[in-house]
């Protein structure tokens, strides 16, 4: 495939302009749109390992094949089979998970209460166990057929015959079992971790007893409700976690001897083959210096401190250290410790045995070992920060081989021996090919391609490039989509749609270049629509990342307004008709560049916008901008309360009235300091929302900011 020049590339998508003569809608692009569903990019099969065969599935069947020999394909059961076997005429074939690993089968059935495991091949049932809808948080362990899960704060487990029984409760409300804690940073996502065998469940306790009650407001009573939640804001007490180990034989829990200080951060639990020992990635409250550590889960004694890290601005550990198993005495740890998230291999005892990765590059994601566990394959952007590829690593000697082919982004899944691997492969001209790989023979062999969706649409120019940032020296990369039957000679109004903080990348070498649904639409609607990835954002490296610690927004804007000038050096750009949008902290970059350049932007909205850092809460504001109290300079030089009054071009603030995650207070209080400045933004409310618009309302909230930039931008 030829390469594309990520400066100047430009993609003229459907050359027949003739055939091209439809027109979107919100409801087209937007999640939640009644035709959202039907422009989604498809393939006719679901793809996806049984093990090391291939399943494919559609609305009618599922099917198998040998990796040897993909198109020979052959029944394994058709829907009107499957929905007979467990009793119900409306299942649905994507919803069965078949699973890397798996010998069976598994499929919820919410409405009659079912949790199956079933074999496809000889169309038998092989375990059911009771689905309840008041247990949440479920997990269910494939070793011992047994769920773990919560009902309100308390943990329970149901076994394989379905009896429940409870782990652990407490009547005080502010002690939380088996949930996600720390706020879901640090890569946490759940509460409970099953050991190899299914012998124990480790599981979190979280104190918030400590922590004040926040107040939210239910407003669709008759009489108004208050819903307090907990909400450690940056330098205040916040929640305290253990870790228990319940055994399954004896039913006692040993809760691990953590120690003090209470307030730290206990990440990245991963259990050793053995069931012997449980690990745990320590981080102390100013997230600058983590300790590995492995405790004896029959006692909670500490048995090892095996390495320690440290950096100026902060460690964040995301990933649990993965074993190879046919040892049980090695085990691969991700770090960004030498400035580049890459790869240890260490032993049980704490020997660091070799580095795996090195370069500057990051790690993107661990698919798995071969079966011998000689090799591990991986997801980097090697190369280019805006793709992805994969390859494979020795483990003896660190031996890197690309495996995959073509420029642009792949997201593979690797089967059961690591012999082979689905790759779902897109890039700017792509909207999605699946190919099956050998992972000794990397040459791929085409399963799917997903035809364009948007062949029927009038469609835009879209630009994949690079500008260097406010340091003079690093690249940052965008794209830009220009109106749709577009005219040179014609002077648009341009929109930036931002982000531009941690945990983010919007651009990249895939399908449309990650153009938002809503920015296909605005670049209908004649604007140029522009978006680019500043300094402080994801997958370039540690210097790149921390470069806004302890102030945020600063070096961001100064990037972003790179861009801006770069919009203005185009002819085609109106420089007197240039907007701005973003959401969470898009919404706060979107306040900064309105107030700190308001003769540049004319027009902005911010949504869920964080407005004064001291307001957000402990674990991701303490880890880039320390507490008030340590950095009260940057916390003052970024509150954005202080520069109500530079506000000069038309200005819309959006909010969920119940939003847990930005807190309704941060625009609320600069309504306040605008009121006191005398400026005057405009300002819109979604009852009864979170964070993230959901269902209809997602669609009216993007009528809503499109709307306002037609009436003050066109």
């Amino acid at each position: 495939m030829r390469q594309i020049n990520l400066l100047f590339a430009i993609l003229f998508l459907g050359l027949n302009i003739e055939a091209q003569n439809k027109t979107f809608t919100l409801e087209d692009l937007i999640p939640g749109g009644k035709n959202y569903p039907n422009l989604a990019v498809k393939t006719d099969y679901r793809v996806q390992w049984f093990g090391d065969k291939l399943v494919f599935s559609d609305e009618d069947a599922i099917y198998a094949a040998e990796p040897e020999k993909p198109d020979n394909k052959r029944l394994l059961i058709t829907k009107q089979e499957l929905g007979k076997m467990l009793g119900n005429d409306n299942v649905n074939l994507n919803s069965i998970a078949f699973g890397r690993g798996k010998k069976l089968a598994s499929i919820g059935l919410p409405r009659e209460n079912k949790f199956i495991l079933f074999n496809p091949e000889t169309r038998e049932i092989a375990f059911e166990q009771p689905l309840n809808r008041e247990w949440e948080h479920r997990d269910f362990c494939y070793a011992n057929n047994c769920a773990a899960f919560t009902v309100k704060n308390n943990l329970f487990i149901v076994d394989a015959n379905g009896k429940a029984a409870p782990v652990a409760e407490d009547a005080n409300e502010g002690i939380v079992y088996g949930q996600s804690v720390h706020r879901n940073e640090f890569g946490i996502n759940k509460g409970t971790f099953w050991s190899p065998s299914g012998n124990f469940l480790a599981f979190y306790r979280m104190d918030e007893t400590m922590v004040g009650d926040y107040p939210l407001v239910n407003i669709s009573a008759r009489e108004a409700e208050l819903k307090n939640i907990k909400y450690p804001m940056a330098g205040m007490a916040s929640h305290e976690v253990t870790l228990g180990i319940y055994s399954i034989a004896t039913g006692r829990t040993v809760y691990m001897k953590t120690g003090e200080p209470r307030d730290h951060y206990l990440t990245n639990i991963v259990w050793d083959p053995t069931e012997k020992y449980v690990y745990i990635a320590e981080l102390n409250r100013e997230q600058n210096h983590l300790r590995y550590n492995k405790y004896d889960a029959a006692t909670g004694e500490l048995a090892a401190t095996l390495f320690e890290e440290r950096n100026e601005h902060y460690v964040e550990p995301q990933k649990p250290a993965l074993f190879l198993t046919k040892t049980g005495s090695q085990f691969v740890w991700q770090s960004r410790r030498d400035g580049y998230d890459h790869l240890y291999l260490y032993n049980t005892d704490g020997k660091l045995l070799r580095q795996l990765t090195s370069g500057n590059f990051e790690t993107l994601s661990v698919l798995g070992f071969d079966a011998e566990e000689k090799n591990l394959f991986i997801v980097t952007n090697e190369g280019n920060p805006v793709e992805n590829q994969v390859y494979k690593v020795e483990l003896k000697t660190g031996k890197r081989t690309l495996l995959t082919k073509g420029n642009g982004v792949h997201s593979p899944a690797l089967s059961a021996s690591g012999k082979y691997f689905i790759d779902r492969f897109s890039n700017l001209e792509t909207p999605l090919n699946i190919d099956l790989y050998s992972t000794s023979k990397p040459v791929p062999v085409r399963l799917q391609t997903a035809e364009n969706p948007y062949k029927d649409y009038v469609m835009p120019e879209i630009t994949l490039g690079k500008l260097k940032a406010a340091d003079g020296k690093t690249d940052l990369y965008y794209h830009l989509a220009k109106p749709t039957n577009f005219d040179p000679k014609k002077k648009y109004p341009a929109v930036v749609y931002v982000y531009g903080g941690p945990h983010s990348q919007m651009i990249k070498n895939n399908w449309l270049a990650s153009l938002r649904g809503w920015s296909l639409y605005m670049a209908q609607m004649g604007y140029v629509v522009f978006s680019m990835d500043n300094r402080g954002t994801s997958n370039r490296g540690m210097e790149f990342e921390s470069v806004t610690h302890r102030h945020l927004g600063i070096e961001e804007t100064a990037d972003q307004m790179c861009g801006a000038e770069f919009l203005k050096s185009l002819p085609y750009v109106d420089a007197e008709r240039i907007g701005v949008h973003g959401w969470s902290f898009g919404g706060f970059m979107t306040t900064n560049l309105m107030l700190r350049h308001p003769e540049t932007f004319k027009v902005g909205v911010a949504g869920g916008p964080v407005i004064d850092w001291k307001l957000y809460e402990v674990m991701y504001g303490e880890r880039y901008m320390d507490t008030p109290e340590e950095n009260p300079d940057g916390y003052r030089d970024t509150d954005m309360k202080r520069l109500a009054g530079n506000l000069k071009g038309h200005f819309l603030l959006i909010h969920g009235d119940i939003d847990p995650t930005v807190v309704w207070q941060n625009s609320l209080s600069f309504l306040d300091a605008c009121i006191v400045a005398r400026t005057y933004p405009d300002y819109f409310v979604y009852p009864g929302q979170e964070h993230n618009m959901t269902g209809p309302s997602r669609v009216h909230l993007h009528e809503k900011i499109t709307r306002y930039f037609e009436d003050y931008l066109k």
